[in-house]
């Protein structure tokens, strides 16, 4: 039975992946990556830490990247977020109903993790339990975060349940020794992504916020 319930953000509860994908693919694309598709730069670049993906994209654009590349995501992004972001559909709805103790462990800096939370207005079923790549040494596909995440709630790493949308961030919660489920609710390619997700370690994968609580209530039992 899982004691404590980990929630990644970006792709799970909230779908910034989205804005960030079409605006960053939309900046590869200016640097001369056309054959990027959004496919090559969710694989590539989501839900690893941010300093990670400017390493793979200059690799790929074969020089430096201009001064001002995460400067203009990061502002073209914001100018989205205030009108364009929500939690997805039943996210309140399924959390509330499951109740017990719950937090957030996100590849996204605390600052803005905190920010869009706030935005979606799903801050208040978390705080204080909020915590970001940011404040540990190493992201996502290590188990930095999570075990952060359990310590900080004192709870042992093998009672935790991991919903997670990613590969990186399955391989992640596997490697801190918890369980994690793979969500495809946000994914365009829902049965690629939940192969890959499966293939990866996921004990399952769910696809809408409405089968979470049998789902975790079917794992309690």
């Amino acid at each position: 039975m899982p004691d404590l319930i980990i929630y990644d953000c970006d792709g799970t509860l909230i779908d910034t992946e989205t804005l960030y994908g079409e605006v960053s693919l939309d900046a590869c694309h200016a640097l001369g990556l056309t054959s990027w598709t959004l496919d090559h730069y969710v694989d590539s670049i989501v839900d690893i830490p941010w300093s990670d993906g400017i390493k793979i994209i200059e690799a790929a654009h074969g020089r430096p990247l201009p001064a001002d590349f995460e400067q203009r995501i990061e502002d073209a992004v914001a100018a989205r977020l205030e009108t364009e972001l929500r939690a997805l559909p039943g996210v309140r709805e399924a959390v509330t109903a499951i109740g017990g103790r719950r937090c957030v462990a996100s590849s996204t800096s605390l600052a803005p993790l905190r920010r869009n939370l706030a935005i979606t207005g799903l801050i208040e079923l978390f705080d204080p339990h909020i915590f970001s790549a940011s404040q540990v040494a190493r992201g996502k596909p290590h188990p930095d975060v999570f075990l952060h995440a359990a310590a900080t709630m004192e709870t042992e790493p093998r009672s935790c349940l991991v919903i997670e949308d990613s590969v990186p961030g399955v391989r992640a919660a596997l490697a801190a020794g918890m369980r994690v489920v793979g969500f495809t609710g946000v994914a365009h390619d829902k049965e690629r992504t939940a192969r890959r997700l499966a293939e990866a370690g996921a004990l399952t994968v769910v696809d809408d916020f409405r089968h979470w609580p049998a789902l975790v209530a079917g794992l309690r039992a």
